[in-house]
């Protein structure tokens, strides 16, 4: 039985994900201007922390993609703060959607790509929050088998990745009082 509510689902990269990834950032690179003042380094501190402040807006745009699912297509956009020359998104009716083929990552993971009618490939979003009702629908709109589709990465590897980024801002708290200190 086919719901008469039209079809409008959006999808967000999974907060396990954008947390994890933009505190990874931030312990990598906010001790940076710090012991560039301490050793006197050639690159200002100032001029360090303009361009982590813009490293972090564009992982942060990066990391705001949205997967719209529609009656008529799925597509993939970012905020219009995000200039479509760093992000560009995308659009396929169901309709044109012949095929999701798995491809195998250098890493070894297996990512899987929409195929058209005409050919063209676009990538399956796989760090989204609710991928399991977005391959749901998506095998409802296609009528491809999505059976075996698995998100690249489970929520425990971010887990693992946190806990090792929260080690490290531990550290980083360290070598910013040590840099401030003999400074």
């Amino acid at each position: 039985m086919e719901s008469s509510e039209p079809l409008r689902a959006v999808f967000r990269i999974s907060p396990v994900v954008r947390v994890t990834l933009l505190s990874l950032y931030a312990a990598l690179m906010v001790p940076l201007p710090f012991l560039a003042a301490a050793t006197d380094a050639p690159v200002s501190p100032r001029l360090l922390w303009v361009g982590i402040g813009l490293g972090g807006l564009a992982l942060y745009g990066a990391l705001s993609e949205r997967v719209i699912l529609s009656d008529r297509a799925i597509e993939v956009t970012y905020p219009r703060w995000v200039p479509r020359l760093f992000r560009r998104g995308w659009s396929v009716p169901w309709e044109e959607v012949k095929a999701l083929r798995p491809r195998t990552t250098g890493q070894g993971g297996l990512v899987y790509y929409f195929v058209t009618e005409s050919g063209e490939g676009y990538l399956l979003p796989m760090r989204i929050a609710g991928f399991a009702k977005l391959v749901a629908i998506v095998q409802e709109k296609t009528g491809i088998d999505t059976s075996d589709v698995r998100p690249l990465s489970q929520p425990w590897m971010y887990a693992i990745l946190f806990g090792c980024t929260v080690l490290l801002l531990l550290v980083d708290a360290w070598t910013i009082s040590t840099a401030l200190t003999n400074n």
